[in-house]
């Protein structure tokens, strides 16, 4: 990996300027659904918590699929798709999460790790799937402030981290997994000018997208310095504060992007690649209990079994009263459903 770390070049910073947060207007009406299970609750109880899910698909076996999440107060858990705690390593204040399947070297999962707020960390695991357990493979250097998002592209070249600051910095790191221990080099820096946390790249071309949480969500070309807002906080479809980004990719250049519209307990839904706004929904109270205050979002399309035939989304609960907060499992053929969707692709 040497060889390639030399030919990069550190980027500088660069500045973006910020969009104003809209009036209080009405937001669009938003389709409903019922999640089909749910976590059990994260062990920090009466505090803000559960944050940041992100989803493993076992091909083989699909119903022994797994979800990674985290307790922002303590450390990450996890999941089966029962909602059953499997595993928990307590590393801390870790605060967002995301994997990648990176072939030989195993499936990688990364959390941006905020125990020394002024020197962002992301600490490393290898996902045992069978076990199942995270394997710990040390830590990498994430920036000069308090880590906040996080997310990974597996790029040609090998494992692409964006590390997300709380006063929004982006820090794009390519990590090196061939040592004893892993190590990281400075691609590029990237600035939002107001705070920003939510972060998704598309695998196919290396897009990122960022939601700086006040303004909207941002969109930087792979390798570029500056980037456009493509889905702004207008107060109508996306409502601030903008949290939690998921991506699905399908085909070409097609597929899904949702964002958590924390300001009215909603999501909004984008289609790929011209973010063209496709809906909005809420998971309201069914067999298990609605989510509200939502941070942290993940969606894998595929089958996840016969519950999740189509499809698994996965979102935080801030608000999961009298427990601790907690994750939910939504089937994704029933958000398109709500949507008045046919087709599973659009």
């Amino acid at each position: 990996m040497s060889r390639v770390f030399a030919l990069l070049a550190v980027a500088g910073l660069s500045a973006c300027a910020t969009a104003p947060r809209p009036a209080a207007i009405a937001s669009l009406p938003a389709a409903t659904v019922t999640a089909v299970a749910e976590t059990v609750p994260v062990g920090t109880v009466a505090a803000d918590a559960a944050d940041d899910p992100a989803i493993w698909r076992n091909a083989a076996n699909p119903q022994a699929s797994l979800i990674i999440g985290t307790d922002k107060k303590a450390g990450l858990h996890i999941y089966d798709l029962e909602g059953r705690s499997r595993f928990f390593d307590g590393a801390g204040l870790l605060n967002n999460v995301d994997l990648a399947d990176m072939g030989e070297l195993g499936v990688i999962v990364v959390a941006s790790d905020r125990n020394d707020p002024l020197k962002a960390r992301l600490r490393l695991y290898r996902l045992d799937s069978v076990a199942p357990a995270l394997v710990p493979l040390g830590s990498v250097d994430g920036g000069s402030g308090e880590a906040y998002g996080l997310c990974l592209r597996a790029g040609t070249d090998g494992l692409h981290a964006f590390s997300v600051l709380k006063d929004g910095t982006i820090e794009h790191l390519l990590l090196d997994l061939s040592g004893s221990s892993p190590a990281a080099a400075p691609v590029r820096r990237l600035k939002l000018a107001t705070q920003a946390e939510g972060c998704v790249v598309d695998q196919r071309n290396g897009d990122l997208y960022v939601g700086e949480e006040t303004a909207g969500i941002w969109r930087f070309g792979a390798g570029d310095m500056t980037g456009s807002i493509v889905a702004p906080a207008d107060g109508r479809h996306l409502v601030a504060d903008v949290e939690g980004l998921a991506i699905a990719p399908v085909g070409k250049d097609g597929g899904w992007l949702i964002a958590s519209s924390q300001g009215d307990n909603a999501y909004a839904l984008y289609r790929l690649p011209h973010m063209a706004p496709a809906g909005r929904f809420r998971i309201v109270a069914g067999s298990v209990g609605a989510t509200q205050e939502t941070d942290g979002i993940d969606l894998v399309l595929g089958d996840f079994g016969p519950r999740f035939a189509g499809g698994l989304f996965v979102a935080q609960d801030g608000d999961n009263a009298p427990r601790s907060q907690n994750f939910k499992l939504v089937s994704w053929d029933d958000i398109l459903s709500s949507l008045g969707e046919k087709e599973k692709q659009p």
